[in-house]
């Protein structure tokens, strides 16, 4: 089944500094009038739309479980062009529908587990590189380490918040028994999101530092710091189970200038998620050589074979790309 994205607002809501100053200079945009709707509507609603359903009473404990407007991103590919007219097309059913958002599921919960130990290994190698070059087990709170003072005062902020919320017996057994204001950079970072070490290690002053943990993962500094980003953004969408099947990224990553390792050779779209699935693999190599997630992936698609790996960004022949054999 192939699939398209919704057509997206012209203009970007960050861009304009805020939602509502967004909104000001929108001049086709109108009040939004739609009113709730229950599932036993919404079901009618879709009947009448032209999407099969075979037992209405257990679709609509479905909508009221999951969401209608959750579901309607997997409702997308069946519709008949044009789309805004939301006229479903012939053979579309309510359980495909379904089926596409279990995929999606699977799938996130596949990514989120292999991220997890990319996670583990960048942050051991960003401690363990930059305490052994400085020497000073507090560098990550020492702004003399740092670029920029105004990305480092956000990232303090985000350390104190931590710091103030944490239940960790680690924590507590620190503040109880030493009088330094913050805890080393190995215990520091255990309780750090991903998201707040990527931006320590973006923002590290001294080069050598960078390039030495950039480069014990094969790669230099700026396709690093752009494919950790792709892989955050990727994990926070794994953990606030956002979607990821067909879905299209704001972020282009950054290509290196050279690999030495096994990489893709077919030309792919870097928006989508095939190119972060490659990135993920990437670094599983280098960290856990003998990892199954090719595998994994192949289990994946032969349980859901209507699922077309177009809409993920997937190339005709992928699985002979180097990084896959």
């Amino acid at each position: 089944m192939h699939s398209q994205e919704p057509a997206k607002p012209l203009v970007d809501a960050q861009m304009c500094g805020s939602f509502f100053l967004c909104s000001l200079f929108m001049s086709s945009t109108v009040p939004f009038r739609k009113s709730f709707s229950k599932p036993h509507d919404l079901v009618s609603l879709l009947i009448s739309r032209g999407l099969s359903i075979q037992n209405p009473v257990k679709a609509e404990r479905y909508i009221e479980r999951i969401g209608y407007y959750r579901l309607s991103a997997y409702m997308y590919p069946f519709l008949n062009q044009p789309k805004t007219q939301h006229h479903f097309k012939k053979g579309a059913s309510f359980a495909k529908v379904l089926m596409l958002y279990r995929f999606d599921k699977k799938f996130r919960l596949l990514l989120f587990n292999e991220i997890e130990k990319i996670e583990i290994a960048v942050r051991t190698a960003i401690v363990d590189a930059a305490t052994s070059i400085i020497g000073d087990p507090f560098w990550m709170t020492n702004m003399e380490n740092y670029v920029s003072q105004n990305r480092f005062d956000k990232t303090m902020l985000l350390i104190d918040n931590e710091l103030r919320h944490t239940r960790e017996d680690f924590i507590i057994h620190f503040r109880e028994t030493y009088s330094d204001s913050y805890p080393p950079a190995w215990i520091l970072s255990e309780i750090l999101p991903f998201g707040v070490i990527t931006n320590i290690y973006s923002n590290i002053k001294n080069k050598k530092i960078k390039k030495r943990i950039s480069q014990s993962f094969g790669l230099q500094i700026d396709p690093f710091e752009s494919w950790l980003t792709i892989i955050g953004v990727t994990r926070n969408s794994c953990c606030h189970h956002s979607r990821v099947w067909n879905k299209k990224y704001s972020i282009m990553a950054t290509l290196p200038n050279r690999i030495t390792r096994p990489w893709i050779t077919l030309p792919t779209d870097r928006l989508r998620i095939y190119f972060t699935v490659c990135i993920i693999k990437y670094f599983l190599d280098i960290i856990s050589p003998e990892n199954d997630m090719h595998a994994k992936l192949r289990w994946l698609f032969i349980e859901f074979p209507e699922v077309d790996l177009k809409a993920l960004g997937f190339p005709i022949g992928w699985e002979m790309e180097p990084l896959w054999k």
